[in-house]
């Protein structure tokens, strides 16, 4: 069947009730009556050739085939949105563009505030759906295509254009109360002996995984997850030691009780990059939006430099207080 045979606008409907699983809340986001949208439901139904939306109890669950549609029904309402946004000349203040936006679980704890802030300060009709990296990064530039921006770390060999964004480096956390921590500092030896809680983003090694590699030691992973925000957590009460960025560590060590200590080896550095498929290169849309990347990005390195320079009286050469024992 052919575009001309369908009402496109049944594809808005379709995200929404997909989206929302319901067909009541469906309707009020699309400002439509309960029973207009019931009549597209109907409509999608007879078109698919399938229920879509199953009750389960009082909720609805997405059918096999629904769960396949939303995806690329997304994709395909995003790059609408695009191509009827275009101008030559991008106005952020009267824009109602929507960007997709592909970066970490730790990325999305430091970039995503101070992002908000400035759109909603230059650009408040604009829209960003933000993703999380997930466990497989891409490796061809088909991912790109569907996404505007990817922030993911330099070193996994992705493809698209780059530029690096912001500099972290790696540290231990441990819980306060582990036996090993002498001074607030760990060992090589005991870096090579304690069980880790490991993230594991992709099929390429992160800087710590080549470092440890270097050094000859193999971690024994306990548990793995795919993002480093939630490893504080697992870390305080145990015996396990997490590397994690020191940015994400210092969020979290106070409210989850996690001592964060330097490595006993030498500095592994972070370096977070934003990717884009080379075809928007050009555009001005865009381009407004690395700059507003970039700026997020100068701004968090500045507060790091104003720490470094608080910290700088310290007795201890670690730039930042140790957590105590």
């Amino acid at each position: 069947m052919g575009l001309g045979a369908i009402d496109l606008n049944l594809l808005v409907a379709l995200e929404a009730l997909l989206e929302e699983q319901n067909v009541t809340h469906a309707g009020t986001r699309l400002n439509t009556s309960q029973s207009a949208m019931s009549g597209s439901l109907s409509r999608l139904r007879r078109h698919f050739n399938d229920e879509l939306l199953v009750r389960v109890g009082r909720d609805y669950e997405l059918t096999p085939l629904a769960e396949r549609l939303l995806p690329v029904v997304q994709s395909c309402l995003h790059k609408a949105d695009e191509a009827l946004s275009l101008t030559r000349h991008f106005e952020p203040r009267h824009s109602r563009q929507r960007f997709s936006v592909v970066m970490s679980d730790y990325m999305m704890t430091l970039f995503v505030e101070p992002l908000l802030r400035i759109l909603a300060r230059e650009a408040p009709g604009l829209r960003i759906d933000f993703h999380p990296l997930g466990h497989k990064t891409p490796e061809d530039e088909a991912h790109l295509r569907c996404h505007d921006l990817m922030i993911a770390p330099l070193g996994y060999q992705l493809p698209g254009v780059s530029e690096i964004v912001l500099h972290d480096r790696f540290v231990c956390v441990v819980d306060p109360g582990n036996p090993r921590l002498v001074d607030g500092r760990l060992t090589q030896r005991d870096i090579a002996e304690m069980p880790h809680a490991q993230c594991a983003i992709g099929k390429s090694l992160t800087p710590c995984d080549r470092q440890l590699e270097t050094l000859g030691i193999a971690p024994r992973v306990q548990v793995s997850t795919p993002g480093f925000s939630v490893l504080p957590g697992l870390v305080s009460g145990t015996d396990l030691v997490a590397l994690v960025p020191e940015r994400q560590a210092r969020r979290h060590a106070d409210p989850l009780r996690c001592a964060v200590v330097p490595t006993p080896f030498p500095d592994v550095p972070l370096v977070e990059a934003m990717h884009w498929h080379h075809n928007r290169h050009t555009d001005p849309a865009h381009g407004w939006l690395r700059d507003v990347v970039r700026r997020v990005g100068a701004s968090l390195e500045e507060e790091t430099v104003i720490a470094a320079v608080d910290a700088s009286h310290a007795e201890d050469a670690f730039p930042y207080p140790v957590a105590a024992s």
